[in-house]
C-alpha cells in the first residue's frame, strides 16, 4: 500500500481519537469509536502507537481538520458562478456516464514498470508449468501476474488455456470474456472462448466466438480450423435432430442390422411348413428357434450382426425370395431344394464356418 493512501488513513485515526478526547463523541459511543479505529488502522496497516511509522505518515502540523477548512474556503473563494459552472459540469458528466458505457475496470490500476517486469516473470512461471502439465500450479501463476497487472490480456487468456486443460471450460469462458474487456480486439480470447464452448458442445456458441474472431484477423489458420470443425459438428446435430430415422422392411433401422427377434420368431413359426415336422424331418427346414438355443450357433449369429454379415443375408435375393415365399403360404423351400442355389451354398458356408477360417482371435490385428 503507497504512503499517501496511510498517511490518509492515519489523519482519519487520529481526527477519531481527538474526537474522543475533545468530548466530541457522547461516552456511550466511545467504546464502538475504539473499536473501528483499532479495526481500520488493521486494515490498512497503519498503527497509531508505532513512533516510527508515525513520524514517516504524520502530515504535521496540519491534520485532516484543517485541510477540510481550506477546501471549502478555497471553494468559496472560486464565487457562486464559478461553482454554478462547477455543478453543470458535473451534471452533464453525470448524464453522460448513464448513458456511455465506463472503461473496463481492469484499466483502473495502471501498473508500475516494476509490477510489469514481475508479472511477466510470474507469466513465464505459468507458461512452464503448461508445458509440464502443472495446471493447477499454472493457474495460480497467472492470477499472480493478473494481480500485478490486470492490463495485459494474456494474462487471462493463459489462464483460461490452464482452465480448459482441467476441463473446468466454463472458467475458461470467464477469462477469455475478462480477456476481451481489457482489448475487445485480442483474438487469441475468441480462440479460447470458442474451443472452451467447443468441448462443452455448445457448437452454436463456438461458431458465433470463432467468426467474430476471424472478422478481426481473417487469415488466422486456428480460428479457421476451429470454425470448421464447429460448423461440421453444428451440422451433424442438426441432420439428427431434422431426419427421423427410415426402417427397412426387415423392421431394422435403415442400412443398418435387422431386427434378429423379429427375425427368429417368423421364422420359428414356419419351421414346419415346408414339408416337414418342427425337428426338420421330411427333408424341409429346420426349427430356427431350436437352432438359436445352441450356445455355439448363438454365438455365430451375434457375430454375424456385429460384422454386419445378417444384413447381407437379408439382401441376398435368395433369401428374400424364401420369406416371401413362406409369407405368401408357399411353405417353406426343402433343404436340398435351398442348398440347389449356389449363393445358398456359400451363405450356408459362411454361416456354418465350413471348417475355414472362423472369427478373429481377441485383439487381432492390433498392434
Amino acid at each position: 500500500m503507497t504512503d499517501k493512501k496511510q498517511r490518509l488513513v492515519l489523519s482519519v485515526l487520529d481526527f477519531l481519537s481527538q474526537s474522543i478526547k475533545d468530548g466530541t463523541v457522547k461516552s456511550d459511543d466511545t467504546e464502538g469509536l475504539e473499536v473501528a479505529i483499532q479495526c481500520i488502522g488493521e486494515a490498512f496497516g497503519v498503527d497509531p502507537t508505532d513512533d516510527a511509522q508515525r513520524q514517516r505518515l504524520s502530515i504535521s502540523p496540519a491534520n485532516l481538520t484543517t485541510i477540510f477548512d481550506v477546501y471549502l474556503k478555497t471553494r468559496d473563494k472560486l464565487g457562486s458562478g464559478a461553482g454554478s459552472s462547477s455543478a453543470g459540469g458535473s451534471a452533464a458528466a453525470t448524464s453522460a456516464s448513464t448513458t456511455t458505457p465506463l472503461p473496463p475496470a481492469s484499466t483502473a490500476k495502471q501498473p508500475s514498470a516494476s509490477d510489469k517486469a514481475s508479472a511477466e516473470k510470474h507469466k513465464q512461471a505459468g507458461n512452464s508449468q503448461m508445458s509440464s502439465k502443472s495446471y493447477t500450479a499454472a493457474i495460480a501463476s497467472y492470477t499472480s501476474a493478473i494481480a500485478l497487472d490486470p492490463t495485459n490480456p494474456v494474462y487471462y487468456s493463459n489462464r483460461a488455456a490452464a482452465h480448459s486443460s482441467l476441463d473446468d471450460h466454463y472458467s475458461a469462458i470467464e477469462d477469455a470474456q475478462k480477456a476481451l474487456s481489457v482489448d475487445p480486439k485480442f483474438t487469441k480470447a475468441y480462440s479460447r472462448m470458442g474451443h472452451a464452448y467447443y468441448c462443452l458442445e455448445d457448437y452454436d456458441e463456438a461458431v458465433g466466438a470463432f467468426e467474430k474472431g476471424l472478422e478481426l484477423d481473417p487469415g488466422n489458420a486456428n480460428l479457421k480450423a476451429g470454425l470448421e470443425n464447429s460448423r461440421a459438428k453444428q451440422a451433424k446435430n442438426l441432420d439428427v435432430e431434422t431426419i427421423p430415422p427410415v426402417r427397412s422392411p426387415g423392421g431394422g433401422l435403415g442400412g443398418g442390422m435387422p431386427d434378429l427377434s423379429s427375425l427368429m420368431g417368423m421364422m420359428g413359426g414356419l419351421g414346419g411348413a415346408g414339408g416337414g415336422a418342427a425337428g426338420g424331418a421330411g427333408g424341409g427346414m429346420p426349427d430356427i428357434a431350436a437352432m438359436m438355443q445352441n450356445p455355439q450357433m448363438m454365438a455365430m449369429a451375434q457375430q454375424m450382426m456385429a460384422s454386419g454379415g445378417m444384413d447381407a443375408m437379408m439382401q441376398n435375393p435368395a433369401i428374400q425370395n424364401m420369406v416371401n415365399r413362406a409369407q405368401s403360404g408357399g411353405g417353406m423351400p426343402s433343404m436340398a431344394e435351398l442348398m440347389s442355389d449356389p449363393s445358398i451354398r456359400d451363405l450356408a458356408a459362411q454361416f456354418g464356418g465350413g471348417g475355414a477360417g472362423g472369427p478373429p482371435a481377441p485383439g487381432a490385428g492390433s498392434i
